[in-house]
């Protein structure tokens, strides 16, 4: 799934990359790395393996044990501080994931 997304990802930047609006860009890129988080999830399946994924992607014990047992759903887990921890922007880099939008240093 990543390699035909970074083909998409890198045709877009190669049209919009010199947009006037970069904040759109940035915006999406953030909604892509979010959506893969909560594809990630879903494919973990069960709490006691998602805990398990936490723990070993280095999340603490109390936040992986709250966050496999929530009842939300996997868009709005995507968004919570175990997965920005466990599945952070190096953790797709290591795809070869083009970003969208590069900050400046």
């Amino acid at each position: 799934m990543t390699k035909e997304l970074a083909a998409y990802l890198r045709g877009w930047k190669s049209y919009f990359g010199f947009c006037q609006t970069p904040s759109l860009l940035k915006a999406l890129d953030k909604w892509i790395r979010r959506r893969l988080r909560s594809v990630i999830w879903k494919q973990w399946k069960r709490g006691k393996a998602r805990y398990e994924k936490l723990r070993q992607l280095g999340v603490d014990k109390k936040l992986a044990a709250q966050t496999a047992g929530s009842p939300l759903g996997p868009w709005r887990l995507a968004d919570s501080p175990a997965l920005h921890y466990a599945l952070p922007l190096a953790y797709f880099d290591a795809f070869h994931l083009p970003r969208l939008f590069e900050a400046l240093p």
